[in-house]
C-alpha cells in the first residue's frame, strides 16, 4: 500500500473522532510511522508501506479512536516554533497560549526586562520559548514534580537555560522577577463536567480552578505583589469567560488582551 493510499484510509477512520481535522491528522500519523516530515509527505506519495509500519499505524489509530489527543500519541508538538515532548504528565501547549507568550516578549522588549518567572509551567513551554526567544534569566516552577520531569526534558531537548522549582505558585520561589507569567488551571466545576473526550486524557490537577475557576487567581493576587519588582508585569491566561472576574482580584490597573477570536485571553497587571 503506498503512502498516499494509506493517508486516504487513515482520514476515513478518523473522521468520526477529528472531524474537519481528520486529513491533517491521518499525515501526521502517516508521517511519523514511515519517518518523514507531514510538510513534505507528497513527496513519498508513491512509497510503499511494509506490514510493520501498517502495524504500528493500526496502533496508533485504535488510540486515537478512543480519543487519545494526537499529541500525545505523536509524543511531540510544536509551541512557539520549538518542539516540546508531551504526554499525560503535562497539559497540551495550545496556540491560544501564544498571545500569553507573545506578550511577556513585547514586555521584555519595551521594558528591558531580565528576570522572568513562570508559574504553573507544566512542559515549559513558555519559559523555555522565553528564554530561547529573549535570552532572559528564567525560572520555572510547577506543583508537579511529574511535569517538572517533562519540563526538564524539554529544556534540554531546546538547549534553554532555565531554573526549575517544585513550588506550589509562590511558597518555594524565592526573589523578585521584573516579569510573572501564569497560565494557571482555570476550569470551573461546570467546566469540567462536560470536558470533551480528548482533555479528560490531560492531568485533572492542571485544569481544575475550582467551584468557579477562580482559586489559583485568588491565590495569586494575594501572593504575587512581594515577587514583582517595581515597574515589573504580572502576565495570566484567563478563560474566555474569566475576564471582569479575574480583573476584579487585580483592581483597577489590570487590563485585558483578547485573542484572534475577540475572546478574553491574557490578563496584563502592572506593578506601579
Amino acid at each position: 500500500m503506498t503512502v498516499s493510499e494509506t493517508v486516504r484510509l487513515t482520514k476515513l477512520r478518523l473522521e468520526p473522532i477529528a472531524k474537519e481535522e481528520s486529513l491533517q491528522q491521518a499525515k501526521l500519523l502517516v508521517a511519523a510511522v514511515i519517518g518523514a516530515d507531514a510538510s513534505a509527505l507528497s513527496v513519498h506519495s508513491w512509497m510503499e508501506i511494509n506490514e510493520e509500519q501498517l502495524r504500528i499505524l493500526g496502533e496508533l489509530i485504535e488510540r486515537r479512536e478512543k480519543g487519545e489527543p494526537l499529541q500525545y500519541i505523536l509524543g511531540e508538538w510544536e509551541f512557539m516554533g520549538f518542539p516540546f515532548a508531551v504526554d499525560e504528565r503535562v497539559l497540551i501547549p495550545r496556540q491560544d497560549t501564544e498571545l500569553l507568550c507573545e506578550t511577556a516578549l513585547e514586555r521584555i522588549r519595551n521594558y528591558a526586562y531580565r528576570n522572568v518567572l513562570d508559574l504553573c509551567a507544566g512542559s515549559g513551554c513558555v519559559a523555555i520559548a522565553l528564554q530561547k526567544l529573549a535570552g532572559v534569566q528564567m525560572t520555572a516552577s510547577d506543583v508537579s514534580r511529574d511535569a517538572l520531569d517533562v519540563a526538564k526534558e524539554n529544556a534540554k531537548l531546546n538547549d534553554a537555560e532555565v531554573t526549575f522549582v517544585e513550588s506550589d505558585l509562590f511558597n518555594c520561589v524565592e526573589g523578585k522577577f521584573d516579569l510573572i507569567t501564569c497560565n494557571p488551571p482555570y476550569l470551573s466545576e461546570q467546566d469540567m463536567a462536560v470536558l470533551q473526550k480528548e482533555i479528560k486524557f490531560e492531568p485533572a490537577a492542571a485544569l481544575y480552578g475550582g467551584v468557579d475557576g477562580l482559586d489559583f487567581y485568588r491565590r495569586i493576587a494575594n501572593e504575587y505583589k512581594p515577587h514583582l519588582e517595581a515597574g515589573g508585569t504580572l502576565l495570566l491566561e484567563i478563560g474566555c469567560t474569566q475576564g471582569e472576574n479575574v480583573r476584579a482580584l487585580f483592581g483597577g490597573n489590570a487590563k485585558i488582551l483578547n485573542d484572534l477570536n475577540g475572546n478574553p485571553r491574557v490578563m496584563i497587571v502592572e506593578n506601579i
